[in-house]
């Protein structure tokens, strides 16, 4: 799954950053965005797009990655930021943050189209399935979000987020519901954002 710009780049000795995010979806925790930089002409048998990964998979690649990148970059997009920006744009903020500080000339995003001063950005569709790069940041950013949400599961016992990680399941809107909104809760998402109109009443 290594995409032929990485191949041309890498053929001329010129490093790659893939970056990608996870978590725009969930209603509660942080959307975790990543860089990654790997080895020129780097091949590895198993990474791919992190939602095609067995949990025991992603944390298999998510070690080989923490060993054999070049550079690796992490951004926790909190749930305060999302609300103010919203999502796409807190997203987008942290991937050129992110972009701006890997040493390379080439960025690949996950479908995010975002321009920097001095570097080329080429937004690729279904990027994660089709680059290496993308797919091992797919990886950091979904491995670390998961530790993120399990952490919580033991400080808000009750909500289950050790299962959903956050995502608007049924067991998690009823967990609302029975529980209350918690300060983790992104409050303009529609769920949350109605939870709390109807508190008014």
């Amino acid at each position: 799954m290594i995409h032929e710009l990485e191949t041309r780049q890498w053929d001329q000795g010129n490093p790659i950053a893939g970056i990608d995010e996870a978590g725009r979806g969930p209603l509660a925790g942080p959307c975790v965005v990543a860089c990654v930089i790997l080895p020129l002409n780097y091949t590895h048998p198993v990474i791919n797009d992190s939602k095609q990964l067995s949990e025991k998979q992603r944390e298999a690649c998510y070690l080989d990655i923490l060993r054999d990148a070049v550079h690796i970059g992490v951004i926790a997009v909190s749930e305060e930021t999302i609300d103010r920006d919203n999502i796409y744009q807190a997203t987008k903020n942290a991937m050129i943050r992110l972009a701006n500080n890997a040493p390379a000339s080439l960025i690949l995003s996950d479908a995010m189209p975002f321009n920097i001063e001095g570097k080329e950005v080429v937004d690729l569709i279904k990027g994660d399935a089709i680059s290496i790069s993308i797919a091992a940041a797919s990886i950091i950013a979904k491995v670390t979000r998961d530790r993120v949400m399990v952490g919580y599961d033991l400080f808000f016992p009750g909500y289950g987020f050790s299962q959903h990680k956050g995502y608007p399941t049924s067991a998690h809107l009823e967990a609302i519901r029975t529980h209350g909104i918690l300060p983790i809760h992104r409050q303009s998402y529609a769920p949350i954002r109605e939870m709390n109109q109807l508190r008014l009443f």
